[in-house]
């Protein structure tokens, strides 16, 4: 491996990012140019500035915060926020795209990318005021600003109902209290947006900014997952908050929920990425390894792993597809979403999984994709509602019946 200093730090960079895209029907004819344009854009931002390091970052566990900038010049940062906001006014489908390219070169950039655009650009723009949305969007937009989404507390995952962090209102100031865990970006971000219940018991968006007293925000080391990908925690402790940081209008969990949707849609198209990515590099390894005095692409059991690999591939791209117009028309359900997230990172790690087999031993070293796309995937398939829970919100959807309670 050939060495680069970044930032002054002297990082190892893995050989030439030979992907190839693969559509075996043709989705690309279903787009128009200016998305093939921005995909293609993004494809080379990543190759040239996400692959060679990648691999070295994910092995100590530090995030490359020098491709923030980068992310911002290339859109990943709102990509559906209209221009008066420093957003580009793009439409949903090409927002996936972009996450699309961003995960097929690593889960835990597309995670920063997905979390600015979605759960702290969106919720501002989608509920907060006027003054917020021109305080805070613009710089958001170009990186120079980065945030976090608090939802998920210690003892409140799959339901956000139990919340236990409150804001209580002492006047022309509330104190807010409380912990929420598993929030990525927290450990470096600029603002949070965070979700606690208020006197009344209703779930209110407020915004939090690093410096405030009593507010911290703690690194989670000891991840096998998500390694290039900063995780933290959000602590409160007495932390007063002006009334002018409060979301004006939402008053329930339809707030958060809103933004796990336009979120988890953009995971339905980063695995697609993730999968593509081992895949590639199951099929190039299958053609140049040779066993038995023959490359092993030639055995049936590994074309057998390749042709149910492409498969599922094709048929989580048109069902990305499908509900990108649906989101662009303003049909897509959250059921819809639910299941295209379920669907899509299951293939991916099951995709990964068998890619690694192709690879035999080399499989798990650095020298491939394989290893770490897996170990990511493993924390995409939990967050933003869990593999069973979305299964249930898709039983809720057809029988109209509640399996949570």
């Amino acid at each position: 491996m050939a060495t680069t200093t970044v930032n002054g730090t002297v990082t190892k960079s893995v050989g030439q990012d030979k992907f190839q895209a693969h559509d075996y029907y043709q989705i690309d004819e279903l787009l128009s140019e200016e998305q093939l344009l921005i995909r293609d854009t993004v494809r080379a931002w990543v190759k040239k500035e996400v692959s060679p390091i990648i691999e070295d970052y994910a092995e100590r566990a530090a995030f490359p915060a020098h491709l923030i900038p980068g992310l911002g010049e290339i859109g990943a940062f709102g990509a559906v926020i209209p221009q008066k906001y420093g957003g580009m006014g793009l439409d949903y489908m090409t927002y996936g795209i972009i996450m699309q390219e961003l995960e097929r070169g690593d889960s835990g950039i597309r995670s920063t990318a997905s979390v600015q655009s979605s759960l702290v650009m969106f919720p501002i723009w989608k509920f907060g005021s006027e003054e917020q949305r021109m305080k805070y969007l613009p710089k958001l937009a170009t990186g120079e600003m980065m945030g976090c989404f608090g939802l998920t507390e210690p003892n409140h995952g799959s339901n956000p109902a139990g919340m236990e962090t409150r804001i209580v209102d002492n006047g022309d100031h509330y104190l807010l209290n409380g912990a929420k865990m598993w929030i990525s970006n927290a450990p470096f971000a600029d603002i949070g947006v965070v979700w606690a219940r208020d006197e009344e018991g209703k779930v209110r968006g407020l915004i939090v900014e690093r410096g405030m007293e009593g507010f911290t925000t703690p690194e989670t080391h000891g991840k096998w997952s998500l390694r290039a990908s900063a995780t933290g925690e959000l602590v409160f402790d007495n932390v007063r908050i002006p009334k002018e940081n409060i979301f004006p209008e939402i008053k329930s969990l339809r707030g958060p929920l809103t933004c796990l949707s336009s979120a988890r849609f953009g995971i339905a198209w980063g695995a697609i990425g993730a999968a593509m990515d081992c895949y590639d590099s199951a099929l190039r390894y299958s053609k140049e390894r040779v066993q038995f005095d023959r490359p092993i692409g030639g055995f049936q059991l590994t074309q057998k792993k390749l042709a149910e690999m492409i498969t599922e591939i094709t048929k989580a791209q048109l069902l990305a597809w499908r509900l990108g117009v649906l989101k662009n028309e303003g049909r897509a359900t959250p059921a819809q979403i639910s299941m295209a997230k379920r669907n899509n990172v299951d293939m991916a790690l099951k995709i990964a999984r068998e890619a690694r087999q192709i690879h035999g031993g080399m499989g798990i070293t650095g020298e491939f994709p394989i290893m770490r796309h897996m170990m990511n995937l493993e924390s995409v398939i939990t967050y933003e509602g869990t593999h069973d829970i979305h299964l249930l919100i898709t039983g809720h959807d057809v029988t109209g019946l509640s399996a949570f309670k």
